[in-house]
């Protein structure tokens, strides 16, 4: 069931150490094999691109990015549960494409699980294309490990060199 509030605005924001305590909150009811506390953290202190999406006090998601030369590699996009399928992981997504245009990058690459089908449909839709498999990439229960599909965006095209006109 989808959490709903009545009238708010979300706003991004970026994700500090004080924010950890409720990033963690949403990672570990979204995910059978969250990150730790020390994945976010050393994160933010090698300076990759953290956003959390926030309306009023309440956490809606949040993404990690790294930087590269030309390119910037997601490595943790999540809403929380509650707030899933309403619109939020696009969003988010969108203002990682925005961010990473503005940084010069002309790719956007991600792994995600072959079992995550909703987060598929939503890359996909979003114009990421499969280009690989890693195997074994993911923790599984039980010692096993699950392949993770290599995913990419093109970021430069036409509305990067867009003129403006009158």
């Amino acid at each position: 069931m989808s959490a709903v509030l009545e009238a708010f605005e979300a706003r991004l924001e970026p994700m500090a150490l004080s924010s950890l305590d409720a990033v963690l909150a949403v990672e570990q009811r979204a995910y059978a094999h969250p990150w730790s506390h020390g994945n976010f953290a050393d994160s933010l202190g090698a300076g990759y691109q953290a956003q959390i999406l926030m309306a009023e006090d309440t956490l809606l998601g949040y993404f990690v990015a790294m930087k590269g030369v030309d390119e910037v590699h997601l490595l943790n996009l999540t809403v929380a549960p509650e707030w899933q399928k309403q619109g939020w992981g696009r969003l988010l997504l969108e203002a990682l494409a925005i961010w990473s245009r503005g940084q010069g990058a002309q790719w956007l690459w991600l792994e995600v699980r072959v079992s995550n089908a909703r987060a598929l449909a939503i890359y996909e839709a979003h114009g990421f294309r499969r280009v690989g498999l890693r195997k074994g990439y993911y923790p599984e229960h039980g010692g096993l490990r699950e392949d993770a599909v290599v995913m990419s965006l093109g970021l430069a095209g036409p509305a990067l060199n867009a003129e403006l006109t009158p």
